[in-house]
């Protein structure tokens, strides 16, 4: 069972990086904020490790902390919730973030996640409500309140492709850039220039 890894970056193809640990080359899936914040070719990295083995799949998961990962194991534990959709939802929300939507039961905010319906939102709360006395949740549990202009440019954003928790830091980050700004396309590109330095 690989529980951590350290080593070198061969390989670095969203979500998947290759990791060189003592001659061999581990390739691992991550979580977008690990991912983001993992650094570039030939690099260190340490990674907490998440071992997968099915029949027909030996499949090593890999996250940035020890709580991104016990979360993961948790969120795995949900009837419904597989190792992939549990990387989408990590990946969709910040791990302490998820933490205090999941113990305050705001389904609303699940739902938002690519793959999280109704039904599997309500699961997860059942399921984990209890479970997680051992996170710290963010201390903040609500959204930021954007304009609608700064809804605009999120949406936009999510419709090229970005994850959502990027696009949301980006447009968050944009709009304290131009506090009273009122035009999209200024906003837009703020936000898209955050997103691709």
């Amino acid at each position: 069972m690989i529980a951590h890894l350290r080593g070198k970056i061969l390989l670095k193809e969203a979500p998947v990086v290759v990791l060189e640990a003592a001659d061999v080359g581990y390739e691992v899936l991550l979580t977008v904020p690990t991912y983001s914040d993992l650094g570039e070719l030939g690099a260190d990295a340490s990674l907490f490790i998440h071992t997968h083995v099915r029949e027909d799949q030996f499949a090593l998961f890999g996250f940035a902390t020890r709580d991104e990962k016990r979360l993961f194991e948790k969120l795995i534990g949900v009837s419904g919730i597989g190792p992939k959709l549990a990387m989408t939802v990590l990946s969709g929300m910040p791990a302490t973030q998820l933490v205090a939507t999941l113990k305050s039961g705001d389904f609303a905010r699940l739902t938002k996640i690519p793959g999280i319906g109704k039904k599997t939102a309500e699961r997860m709360v059942l399921e984990l409500r209890d479970k997680l006395a051992e996170f710290a949740a963010a201390p903040d549990t609500t959204a930021p309140q954007r304009l609608p202009l700064g809804e605009d440019v999120l949406s936009a954003l999510i419709n090229l492709g970005y994850q959502r928790a990027q696009a949301e830091r980006a447009v968050d980050t944009a709009a304290s850039a131009h506090p009273n700004e009122s035009r999209f396309d200024i906003l837009f590109r703020t936000a898209l220039a955050e997103l691709t330095r």
